[in-house]
């Protein structure tokens, strides 16, 4: 349950429309998500917050997919439901299916060797070069 008020189109000042009407474009959607309903009680945290999604989840050395399965990855981690279901949403909509399976099982199998070996205090030494 939302506990503040969702910002709506209509109730949106000039700023926080030109905003939504961004956020439409570029994921190709007909709606704002929540997400950026609540972010628009501030507009500045929202358009700052917006160009911050534009800038890492855009064009780069990694592509849209890879970063989406990071996206679920570590939205499974912190257990955001709300994150887990948009970008599951982005990534069916990229034709994964079955996959979400296999991204999610390494998901499972690396939180479980985090915890074993932060417990234990495990000293790393793959990767370190011996001094």
């Amino acid at each position: 349950m939302t506990t503040v008020t969702l910002v709506d189109e209509q109730n949106a000042t000039a700023g926080v429309a030109l905003v939504y009407v961004e956020i439409g474009s570029v994921f190709g959607i007909s709606f704002v998500p929540n997400m950026f309903k609540v972010m628009a009680h501030n507009p500045s945290y929202l358009k700052a917050s917006w160009e911050r999604v534009k800038v890492v989840m855009g064009p780069g050395l990694i592509n849209r997919k890879t970063k989406e399965m990071i996206a679920v990855a570590v939205s499974a981690v912190n257990g955001c439901d709300y994150c887990v279901s948009a970008h599951t949403a982005a990534l069916k909509g990229m034709g994964c299916g079955d996959e979400l399976v296999e991204l999610m099982s390494v998901v499972d199998l690396f939180s479980g060797f985090n915890k074993l070996l932060e417990g234990l205090q495990v000293t790393p030494d793959l990767g370190v070069s011996a001094s």
